[in-house]
């Protein structure tokens, strides 16, 4: 079953895209609106994915709105809808990227000053160099000063487990406790590498979040809710979901070596984390997350609300990370990611806040294009030269699932198609 909503806001802004065209190329939209529609329903109905939403706008308006499939496979669940909530995962980093943008722009962070001091963490950065003969972590001061640029760009040396097994190694060997537990000891981990030295995805976000929260004056979960969700009308979005929203969220389902989809627990919520994550947590919805990245597509603003000056967001997509290579991570936890390497052979560095294809895409997208996406499969892009912006969101494990990002490629091509009959 596919359900298609293109009269998102009450229709007005998609209404305005497609009346802003003639009939042959109404026409032509419609039909490819139908293609796209057509696949999602074939990776559901060849059960690739219990339930898929996707949503694609230009600066103009809606392009696409749609899903198909059910929120679980067990009988009798709701259709996939653009107000299923998801669990975004890293998708958060984009925004807690905003919230330290906004805050520069305040003067009250510093993109390339040492981080203040607010942890040993981040003032006293001690680089993991392996393990003496009893197995015990050997430990050295950093070279040099974290700066904020380092953690929007991953290139402070801090690392996740399921992708560096020196920090894995750590973990397990000083007892830290999941990072699900929300207790602050599991961010305070050493890095494995020296600030600047090259590119790891990791913890940096979280640490970013914390500076957010000691700039502001505000716990980020409040912050995100006044600062960013509230002026956005983002009402379904934030890191603990109602009774009522749990009533919209989408199972989350593990793939088998035989390619089969296996129903998981519902996650447990701390009631009253340590902290609040900034690096992957956050709960949303297909239509909240658009809203965002429309904001962004027109360089800061949406809804007559502005979150950052344009030439902010400018910066946001331009490389920061210079000639090091990003984008790649070898799993060492195939149960939570294969191996990520979404654009084989691509160049592919970072900006302030995401992934940057410096030459165009397979699926469409042109060069300069960032994105990203989180752990359970979910996914997005925003092209500024284009000006398009789109998502899709499923929830599987392992990250990086090869039928979801074949999914994922297939429907960006169909967007890219759709832009040249509007």
């Amino acid at each position: 079953m596919v359900t298609t909503r293109r009269d998102i806001l009450k229709g007005a802004v998609a209404a305005t895209t497609v009346a802003s065209l003639g009939g042959r190329a109404r026409s032509a939209h419609a039909q490819a609106s139908r293609q796209i529609d057509g696949v999602l329903r074939q990776a559901v109905d060849a059960r690739e994915v219990p339930g898929v939403v996707a949503i694609a706008a230009t600066d103009r308006g809606v392009l696409y709105e749609g899903g198909a499939g059910a929120r679980s496979f067990e009988a009798g669940a709701p259709a996939m809808t653009s107000d299923t909530v998801f669990r975004i995962a890293s998708m958060t980093k984009a925004i807690t990227s905003v919230a330290a943008l906004q805050q520069v722009e305040a003067g009250k962070l510093k993109l390339d000053e040492p981080v203040p001091n607010i942890d040993p963490t981040l003032g006293s950065p001690q680089v993991l160099d392996g393990f003496d003969a009893g197995g015990a972590p050997k430990l050295r001061p950093a070279r040099r000063p974290i700066t904020l640029r380092h953690l929007l760009t991953h290139t402070a040396g801090f690392a996740y487990e399921q992708w560096n097994p020196d920090v894995a190694r750590y973990a397990k060997t000083t007892g830290l406790p999941p990072r699900a537990t929300g207790k602050l000891v599991t961010i305070r981990m050493p890095l494995v590498f020296d600030p600047g030295d090259r590119w790891l995805y990791g913890i940096n976000t979280d640490w970013v979040g914390r500076l957010v929260e000691s700039a502001s004056g505000q716990p980020l979960d409040a912050y995100f809710r006044d600062r960013i969700f509230a002026p956005l009308g983002m009402k379904d979005s934030g890191f603990q979901p109602s009774p009522e929203q749990r009533g919209r969220q989408a199972r989350l389902y593990s793939r088998q070596a035989d390619g089969s989809l296996t129903l998981q627990p519902v996650e447990t919520i701390p009631a009253a984390p340590e902290f609040w994550s900034g690096g992957g947590p956050l709960y949303s919805t297909p239509r909240d997350y658009l809203t965002f990245l429309q904001a962004l597509l027109h360089g800061g603003a949406a809804h007559g609300v502005r979150l950052l000056k344009p030439e902010t967001v400018a910066e946001m997509h331009k490389n920061a990370t210079g000639a090091t290579p990003c984008g790649v991570l070898k799993t060492e936890n195939p149960a939570i990611s294969n191996d990520v390497d979404l654009f084989p052979g691509a160049t592919l560095r970072w900006g302030l806040a995401y992934m940057l294809n410096v030459n165009a895409g397979p699926n469409g997208r042109s060069a300069g294009t960032v994105s990203w996406g989180g752990l359970f499969n979910t996914y997005y892009w925003l092209d500024p030269a284009r000006k398009v912006t789109g998502l899709i969101m499923t929830q599987i494990l392992p990250f990086a699932d090869t039928r979801v990002l074949n999914l994922y490629g297939r429907f960006e091509s169909a967007v890219y198609e759709t832009l040249k009959s509007a």
